[in-house]
């Protein structure tokens, strides 16, 4: 396997860069230092170092330069190191937004499509996987539209305020799905012929008021906020068809005190959800039957602290297993689990802890992970066999590695700190 590396230690090029200028500043005739110069004529000591934005492919990537004020993109070959100036293709696919609590569908080619003109709100448009349907939420409730004929498909009707669908309570929000969602809480299926959805009750969450400084006296907001021993909102987990009809509740009791994780849909179309328990000490996934709602139990952790809701679950091709990242043992580790939930293989293991999984090549056999394996205060990339075994750092040197992987794992970039 071929691995390049391209070292950019920041800070000792900077310091390099900026000694080498010194000495040329003493030899030059002596000017008096102004607040002009110091101000509108800065003297730069240093030159500022590309910056590599991305891989393009696997076989070259993206970097930033500045050069006399200007920025200019160039395409990178790894191996050769030979630059050109590069120049992003036209945009090929649609996008959609929101203007004007509107939602409006940008086409490559055929310009701007107003979808909805309404006096209320419309919230994180979503296009479907086969770009044939947008999903938003508008007033608590799910709805989309079907680009084709521009048909508006009304999934629930129950929203109100403290009824939302497809919109996450507060709490969810903030302690569960991630301030990333913009409270978005509904999930296209892999084959767009479904919508996963939570609906949250906040009833009996108690009211709390939140000052705002926004504007130029503030402003109190009453929120439903969940304090320590509260009720928080039930939640149930819908799937509805993208064309409309009744929702498939998942076969849960909205009653219990419990929390539901972000779901992800498998390969088999079926959909897979984690469960906590208030205490937080017990973490469940959960295989959702679309159709019927039935519910089977995948995998079940139970640990003497709290539990960290799991990462996005890496599954293998075929229906081979899937993979978590688990601090069941005290240190994050990878397992490799059959889709049954049982333990397949325990990939790493040992007193220290992995940070990210961030590729599978199923072809070679290979995880490429970082970790701090070497030193508690450092990360360094590494692989490991789908069938165990040996553990092969790829980095190298004293220095913690910020890496970027090329798409397949045969090269990667990284910065040294």
């Amino acid at each position: 396997m071929r691995l390049t590396h391209y070292r950019r230690p920041a800070t000792v090029a900077g310091l390099l860069l900026l000694s080498l200028a010194m000495p040329q500043a003493h030899a030059q005739t002596k000017k008096e230092l102004t607040l002009d110069l110091v101000v509108k004529q800065p003297m730069l000591l240093s030159k500022s170092l590309p910056a590599v934005s991305s891989w393009l492919d696997k076989d070259h990537y993206l970097e930033t330069r500045r050069d006399n004020g200007k920025v200019q993109l160039y395409k990178v070959n790894a191996a050769s190191g030979k630059a050109e100036a590069y120049t992003p293709p036209p945009v090929t696919g649609q996008s959609v937004s929101i203007r004007n609590n509107d939602i409006f569908l940008q086409t490559p080619g055929a310009g701007e499509t107003q979808l909805t003109s309404t006096k209320e709100e419309e919230k994180n448009p979503t296009l479907s996987p086969d770009g044939k349907y947008v999903a938003f939420t508008r007033s608590n409730n799910l709805f989309a539209i079907e680009l084709a004929s521009k048909k508006e498909i009304q999934y629930t009707t129950d929203g109100s305020d403290v009824i939302y669908n497809g919109w996450a309570s507060w709490v969810y929000y903030e302690e569960i799905l991630g301030r990333s969602t913009r409270y978005k809480a509904f999930w296209w299926s892999n084959d767009s012929r479904s919508i996963a959805y939570m609906r949250f009750d906040d009833t009996k969450v108690p009211v709390f008021p939140i000052y705002s400084q926004v504007g130029q006296h503030g402003y109190l907001e009453n929120t439903r906020y969940p304090k320590a021993g509260d009720p928080n909102p039930e939640v149930k987990l819908g799937i509805v068809p993208v064309t409309g009809g009744a929702t498939t509740w998942a076969d849960f009791n909205p009653k219990d005190d419990q929390y539901f994780g972000t779901p992800f849909w498998a390969a088999d179309g079926s959909l897979w959800l984690q469960w906590m328990n208030r205490g937080q000490d017990n973490l469940k996934i959960y295989s959702v039957d679309p159709k019927t709602g039935a519910k089977k139990e995948v995998y079940d952790e139970k640990q003497k602290t709290w539990i960290d809701w799991f990462k996005p679950f890496t599954f293998l091709a075929n229906n081979k297993g899937f993979i978590i990242q688990s601090d069941k043992s005290g240190y994050d580790h990878l397992y490799l689990l059959n889709m049954d939930g049982s333990l397949k293989k325990q990939l790493t293991t040992g007193e220290w802890r992995v940070k990210d999984l961030l590729e599978v090549d199923e072809k070679k056999q290979l995880v490429y992970f970082t970790a701090r394996k070497e030193h508690s205060t450092r990360y360094d990339l590494y692989t490991v066999s789908l069938n165990g075994g040996p553990i092969t750092r790829l980095t190298f040197g004293n220095f913690s590695h910020d890496v970027k992987l090329a798409p397949g794992g045969g090269l990667f970039h990284h910065h040294l700190f």
